[in-house]
């Protein structure tokens, strides 16, 4: 089997693409595939030169920008370490993903310049700084590094071992760095395409098929590329010959997606289950007829519930469009898909099976289809390294079962009667919302610090936008009222702003069972009453 390296990817099929065909498109800036190609060379030439050695790691902390797609090809072509950074965070969790990570190189969005300053002293380990923006005493400026010096393939040996990180918060408390190597990126990619057809299974086999087709097609990348449902399709995209396509507004909105679709007609759109979605048909519904979609033909979607209604909706104004939503984490790819067209629907949170994916029981039994019998999904090889500086949770997360090491990330499940699952939760209490996976401790503990806190959990409610709605559930000390407000605030103060409650109930209601261990149960139907819509 031939082994692959992204590095040696782009360097081949760039060489054969039209020089003129768009790689990264964002806003009225379109850069095509050769300039794209000499800046990222002069990129991981510059990387190179400010001390970087093979493996060391990269933090990226910007937006959705082409400069992060510029960086990211750099970094491969130059044998470096991907490290995604939620920009979303706190300078102190910013800081904590640098120092955990090791980074080397930071790449920062000049937006973040202040956050930066005040958290440079303490990064003790990076070497260098480059700013995507005007530079300054302490950083290079992005655009001078990728515009000189020599454009040519850097000509160096890579590996298929050579690794890029995923940082994830999830249900692994702290974020972790989920370590994956190239190659089996690429297999797991491969394997899933040769289910529909004949794919090239060597570089040279991928080059000559590049020149004979041409480009590949354009995709908009609708989530943070700092994520891995916007990463690794972003990667898809890049790695295709294609074009990525990012939305310049910081905050989601479906006219501007729709925009970009009617004037760049690309065939991918990744999105984020129904707050992105919901969104997108509500628009089509308003104004049918304004945008032309038809050049759609896939949809993708992961990491947060995409409802049947809304599928039908989009399906509605984009009919030959196949709508995949993929149950994944970033430690485990390939658990489960669900690909709705307009001939067959798919209930909610209802997938087929993976090829490489089981279901075991707590006792690391098989569950049988039609059992009723709940179960935790494993994916088997090819998986990730494991989690970088963390043995003891690569050690509960990848285990071996009958002579077969899985991935097991903690997503609970029932197998139907067919063979499909039906999703029930993602880890034992963590809250997706609109994509973002927040454990439940970490919130509690800052709700616990307020001088008011007697005790707190942190729960997720059914929420139409967002997923899954952060909510505490408080008890405070004798004589306090509950201002809820301010105890919002005091979370917002310590942690990122999705992390922060929408509400906060208190009353009279046990958040701990005899044991003294968390009653989520309880708080969570608890919450659920208070927050009720009143009676009409």
């Amino acid at each position: 089997m031939f082994a692959w390296n992204f590095g040696d990817i782009i360097d081949g099929i760039s060489a054969v693409l039209p020089p003129d065909a768009p790689a990264l498109i964002h806003g009225e800036r379109v850069i095509p595939w050769e300039e794209a190609t000499a800046r990222s060379n002069r990129l991981a030439r510059a990387l190179i030169a400010l001390g970087a050695a093979p493996g060391d790691k990269v933090a990226f902390y910007m937006h959705n920008r082409p400069e992060y797609t510029e960086t990211l090809a750099a970094c491969f072509k130059a044998r470096l370490v991907h490290v995604n950074v939620n920009y979303r965070y706190t300078p102190d969790e910013v800081h904590y993903i640098f120092d955990n990570s090791d980074a080397a190189i930071v790449v920062y969005g000049e937006e973040f310049r202040r956050n930066i300053e005040a958290i440079r002293p303490r990064l003790t380990k990076v070497r260098a700084f480059v700013e995507v923006g005007p530079g300054g005493d302490f950083a290079e400026p992005f655009e001078a590094l990728a515009t000189m010096g020599d454009p040519s393939p850097l000509g160096i040996e890579r590996s298929p071992d050579d690794l890029f990180f995923i940082y994830t918060g999830g249900t692994t408390g702290m974020p972790k760095g989920v370590m994956w190597t190239h190659n089996d990126i690429r297999q797991i990619t491969l394997a899933a395409a040769r289910a529909l057809g004949p794919v090239p299974e060597t570089l040279d086999e991928l080059v000559a098929a590049t020149r004979q087709t041409g480009p590949g097609p354009a995709s908009v990348i609708a989530p943070p590329l700092m994520h891995g449902t916007g990463l690794l399709t972003a990667m898809g995209g890049l790695l295709g010959g294609g074009a990525v396509i990012t939305l310049p507004s910081l905050h989601f909105t479906a006219t501007e997606m729709l925009d970009a679709i009617d004037r760049w007609k690309p065939a991918n759109l990744t999105i984020v289950g129904d707050p992105f979605a919901r969104p997108l048909a509500e628009a089509l519904e308003r104004e049918p007829g304004r945008w032309d979609v038809s050049s759609v033909q896939r949809i993708t979607s992961s990491g947060v519930m995409w409802s049947l209604d809304v599928k039908r909706a989009l399906l509605r104004h984009i009919p030959g469009a196949a709508l995949a939503d993929a149950f994944s984490s970033s430690e485990a790819l390939g658990l489960g898909t669900s690909i709705m067209t307009a001939a067959g629907e798919i209930q909610t949170a209802k997938f087929a099976l993976g090829p490489r994916a089981r279901v075991f029981d707590e006792n690391d039994q098989q569950v049988l289809p039609g059992s009723g019998v709940r179960g935790m999904v494993a994916v088997g090889p090819p998986h990730p390294v494991g989690y970088y500086k963390d043995p003891e949770k690569t050690a509960r997360t990848f285990r071996v079962i009958d002579g077969v090491k899985y991935s097991i990330p903690g997503d609970w499940c029932v197998v139907e009667a067919d063979g499909t699952l039906t999703l029930l939760g993602r880890g034992n209490a963590c809250i997706n919302t609109a994509g973002e996976k927040v454990f439940p401790e970490e919130v509690e503990e800052v709700l616990k610090t307020h001088p008011d806190v007697q005790d707190a959990l942190v729960v997720g409610l059914p929420d139409p936008k967002w997923g899954q709605s952060v909510t505490g559930v408080v008890q405070l000390h004798p004589g306090k009222a509950l201002d809820e407000s301010a105890l919002i605030a005091h979370v917002r103060h310590t942690l990122a702003a999705y992390k922060s409650p929408k509400r906060i109930v208190t009353g009279e209601v046990n958040l701990r069972a005899p044991n003294g261990k968390a009653d989520y149960k309880s708080a969570t139907a608890f919450a659920a009453e208070r927050l009720a819509p009143a009676p009409a």
